[in-house]
């Protein structure tokens, strides 16, 4: 389908949609700088405690759910380590990679944040279905 062909309503639906996401993203980067974090930080977290099926990550998982490079990820695990907001633990399956878990301090952080997330995607009418 080529853009000649679409309605007027797919434009006003796709900015609308962009708005409320971008909202959504400027009110993320300011709560996790209320808490002491970066943006990149709070991501890292959620990324990490947010992984299916368990509760640590790899750094290339990490890298591949915030689109960044490898090293970059990297960098950003090993702030977040001496920030004490993460451990790294040996992969018992590959030792060329490591798992990465949050400390009780990063899951605190995340916990506060988690929250009020939840109360901002409430006041935009978005509903989790298993909430």
């Amino acid at each position: 389908m080529t853009d000649e062909h679409l309605p007027k309503a797919v434009y006003e639906q796709l900015a609308e949609f962009r708005y409320r996401l971008r909202k959504f993203i400027h009110f993320s980067e300011n709560a996790a700088r209320d808490v002491g974090l970066t943006p990149q930080q709070h991501q890292l977290l959620l990324a990490i405690q947010g992984y299916p099926g368990r509760d640590y990550a790899t750094i290339a998982e990490t890298a591949e759910k915030l689109q960044i490079t490898h090293h970059a990820c990297v960098g950003l695990v090993s702030r977040c380590v001496r920030a004490g907001l993460i451990v790294r633990r040996a992969n018992p399956e590959d030792a060329r990679s490591v798992h990465i878990a949050l400390t009780e301090k990063g899951m605190d952080c995340l916990r506060r944040l988690s929250a009020v997330h939840l109360m901002q995607l409430e006041s935009l009418d978005f509903k989790f279905p298993n909430l």
